[in-house]
């Protein structure tokens, strides 16, 4: 005699606060896009278009990365765009008045972001400062010191950085034929390389090592984590620290896409990667949160300012109020499924 499960009687798991949220950004981004394709056209329809989305935010994702790590863990860094630009003011300074190379400009890059996510996670974690002040600190701190480095904006002539900086990686098979019926293959920067392996090893940290399910578990609650032995202040730390070293991987990044320092750089940046991050899926709260859905953040909030510069509101309120929408919404989303959250535990 055969003993069997009812097939009337499965019924499927329901799925998980970050897979939800993931899945929910990723729609997002396609139906926005294939609307921009089929309604906006033009530009949407070459691939290169989705390249430049990539070439102008590579920073952006690696600080989004970043910034979604801390969240993820209960905290915040809105240091992150100011430290950029003090990190393209000293690599510009140290290339062109005081004859470094290429490995100069980016060990200094690291070592300023190791140093600001050891000190900030240090006064965060060991302290017990509120993350929200001792970055706005930080932020304070890096715009000062990018003036006392240089206080006007200049364009690198080192003659190593600029041919790093013109380097781009062409793929044949990909392209499109422009007016004069030549195709042109498409092409991306070295900065798109570099973000697309952090997101990959960060999705790796955070999916399948002990330290991924700490950030997790101590931005979920953190007297549980503490009760399950996790070290709730060394993980805090950890979080920081590593949202410094992206900083300073994005900074080298931002600073290899425009080629100059200046004071102005990066204005802003803090905000467009904590938006990134509530666009995909990133629960202020802590302890829900996903790097692939930080990557479709960041491509879905460069993508809705395409749009509407295309539609003709170049205007900079318009993309404002569009992102503040965008924001809004996920928020709200968000709060639907803390609800489900609460109401299932």
């Amino acid at each position: 005699m055969k003993i069997g499960v009812d097939k009337k009687t499965r019924r499927l798991a329901p799925m998980s606060d970050t897979n939800l949220l993931l899945t929910i950004t990723i729609v997002v981004f396609f139906v926005m896009y294939i609307a921009a394709m089929l309604f906006i056209g033009r530009g949407f329809l070459r691939v290169q278009t989705f390249f430049n989305i990539l070439n102008e935010n590579a920073a952006l994702i690696i600080l989004s990365c970043g910034m979604s790590i801390v969240m993820i863990t209960g905290g915040i860094d809105i240091s992150v765009g100011k430290l950029t630009a003090l990190i393209c003011m000293s690599a510009a300074v140290n290339l062109d008045y005081h004859g470094g190379s290429v490995m100069t400009a980016v060990l200094l890059s690291l070592a300023i972001g190791l140093a600001f996510g050891i000190v900030q996670g240090a006064l965060v974690a060991f302290l017990d400062i509120q993350p929200f002040i001792v970055t706005l600190a930080g932020m304070f701190f890096a715009k000062g010191m990018t003036t006392i480095v240089n206080s006007t904006q200049f364009n690198v002539q080192n003659e190593a950085f600029v041919a790093l900086k013109n380097t781009r990686i062409y793929i044949p098979f990909l392209g499109s034929v422009n007016r004069r019926g030549v195709f042109v293959p498409a092409y991306v920067e070295i900065g798109v390389i570099v973000a697309v392996v952090a997101v990959i090893v960060l999705f790796f940290i955070l999916r399948w090592t002990k330290l991924g399910r700490s950030f997790y578990a101590v931005g979920g609650n953190p007297q549980s984590a503490n009760m399950l032995g996790i070290n709730v202040r060394k993980t805090r730390f950890l979080a920081h620290l590593l949202c410094g070293l992206l900083a300073g991987i994005g900074g080298f990044v931002y600073f290899l896409h425009v080629g100059s320092g200046a004071p102005s750089h990066a204005t802003g940046a803090e905000m467009n990667a904590i938006a990134s991050s509530i666009i995909g899926g990133t629960m202020l709260t802590g302890g829900v949160g996903n790097i692939i859905g930080t990557f479709f953040g960041v491509l879905s909030l460069s993508t809705i300012k395409n749009i509407v510069s295309l539609l003709g509101l170049d205007d900079a309120w318009w993309t404002n109020i569009t992102v503040a929408a965008m924001i809004c919404i996920f928020l709200v989303v968000q709060s639907i499924v803390l609800l489900r959250k609460n109401k299932n535990s």
